[in-house]
């Protein structure tokens, strides 16, 4: 079989993409969490709350550095494996990302040191004020890549010249149609990503019958988290699902699995086997007009089909159309998770229940198999254009041998396999090796002039573990 240099650069940089996301979506989360617990802390003095920051800012270290180590991998294939994509929306994209260096990774370097090794070297207002500002760098970050991504989906504000794109609008180009939905989508999607790391790892604590306090407070903090977000991102997600059907028509196609040109009255698909060379679907089972209610808010309304525009402008269907019922599949999960966890509080106050620990524990990997799933749906179901509807994938596809992306892309798979199994080995030891113990919070909080009511916590706390 011949290698196809334009298909090994596509796979090589959906690879590399796939592995960096699935750090910031858990970094992103995690580090509001702990900016969260340590503010709870100063307020209630309650060490609980100390134990949380202290123990997740370990993996919190660990996940950062893979993130910030993957994604400058991303850069540089822009230049090598797309290299006349570089060219032409330089003057749109470059400048996004130098923003995105300026304004947030700096802020993040700046004050990690402080966030990671101030604890008994600066006062404790100031490191609550270095930890702060890092989760806000986070956020920042995910602002301005996103804004560079959505852009590439819906482009506006900008103008043709010779071939290249130069800005117009730069207010127009940084809120182009999707930005807004597709930011509070990734943000909500990066928090319940560590909300279900860390309600697992809590519940993995309680099924071990082992620092209770700290994995009861835990589990709770993310089933009360787990129960605002996952609605909250079903909402967002209907609103961007409604952005997408006026912008990026063969896309939703894709999702609901529309072949006609228009069809009114869409039904619903909750399972069905797309079939892109006979151009249409197998073994649907399906609830009649329920897509074009959601989509229109009209049972009989009409929604463009795959077949209205020719096939090579179509994406990968079954690739797109899984994608996001595996994607709306867990974010199902998560609220009934959410749902099972308040009907345990209100009914004995604990989660003692062993078949919902192992269903938190299953969760854990939950939030990054759907943002990664979010992902194919956005990037597969955007092909064959890597600029919506300007610039094809396969047009700025830089001219190399194909031997040797094929050789950089087994070295990246053998290279980012060993490095994740590093990575989940590194976290399964911090997470059998606990929360820092009572006697060494103990210190640290006499070490930073704690009022004696927090030891009186301490105290409580120890008497409590002992109890239980």
């Amino acid at each position: 079989m011949e290698l196809d240099a334009a298909i090994l650069s596509r796979i090589q940089f959906a690879f590399t993409v796939s592995f960096h996301i699935i750090f910031p979506a858990i970094t992103i989360g995690l580090a509001t969490a702990i900016a969260i617990w340590e503010g709870l802390w100063l307020k209630t003095r309650n060490p609980v709350y100390f134990q949380l920051a202290k123990f997740w800012i370990k993996p919190f270290a660990i996940t950062f550095g893979m993130g910030v180590v993957s994604g400058i991998v991303l850069s540089y294939e822009f230049g090598t494996n797309f290299s006349r994509f570089s060219e032409i929306t330089g003057a749109v994209l470059g400048p996004l990302m130098a923003y995105e260096v300026l304004t947030a990774f700096f802020l993040e370097a700046g004050f990690l040191g402080i966030m990671l090794f101030g604890w008994q070297r600066v006062g404790e207002k100031l490191h609550f004020f270095a930890t702060c500002v890092v989760a806000v760098g986070t956020w920042i970050s995910a602002f301005w890549i996103i804004v560079a991504n959505s852009w590439m989906q819906t482009p506006a504000g900008y103008e043709l010249v010779d071939g290249r794109f130069e800005v117009a609008s730069w207010m127009e180009v940084i809120f182009n149609p999707s930005m807004p939905y597709r930011l509070s989508h990734m943000l909500l999607a990066s928090m319940l990503t560590a909300t279900f790391v860390i309600g697992g790892v809590s519940a993995w604590y309680l099924f071990k019958k082992r620092d209770l306090a700290f994995g009861r407070k835990g589990l709770s903090m993310a089933l009360w988290a787990a129960l605002l977000l996952a609605p909250v991102q079903a909402v967002v997600g209907d609103f961007h699902g409604l952005n997408v059907k006026e912008h990026q028509p063969i896309k939703l196609a894709a999702m609901e699995g529309i072949w006609p040109e228009t069809e009114t009255g869409a039904p619903l698909l909750l399972f069905a086997w797309p079939d892109m060379e006979a151009e249409t679907n197998h073994f649907e089972i399906k609830i009649p007009k329920l897509a074009s209610l959601i989509l229109t808010h009209d049972a009989d309304g009409e929604l463009q089909g795959l077949k209205s525009v020719a096939a090579e402008d179509r994406p990968h269907v079954p690739l797109v159309f899984f994608s996001f019922r595996i994607m709306v599949g867990l974010g199902v999960l998560m609220i009934v998770a959410a749902l099972w966890g308040l009907w345990l509080r209100r009914s004995n106050g604990n989660f003692q229940s062993r078949p919902f620990q192992w269903l938190m524990m299953l969760m854990i990997p939950s939030g990054v198999i759907s943002t990664l799933a979010g992902w194919y749906v956005a990037e597969v179901g955007r092909q064959p254009w890597l600029v919506h509807g300007l610039v094809r994938t396969m047009d700025v596809v830089s001219p190399l041998p194909p031997e040797r992306i094929l050789f950089s892309l087994t070295l990246f798979v053998l290279t980012y396999s060993l490095l994740f199994c590093v990575y989940l080995y590194f976290m399964a030891k911090l997470i059998r090796k606990g929360p820092p113990d009572m006697a060494r919070l103990e210190q640290h909080m006499i070490g930073v002039n704690a009022p004696g009511f927090a030891l009186e916590w301490v105290k409580k706390l120890q008497r409590d573990v002992v109890e239980n």
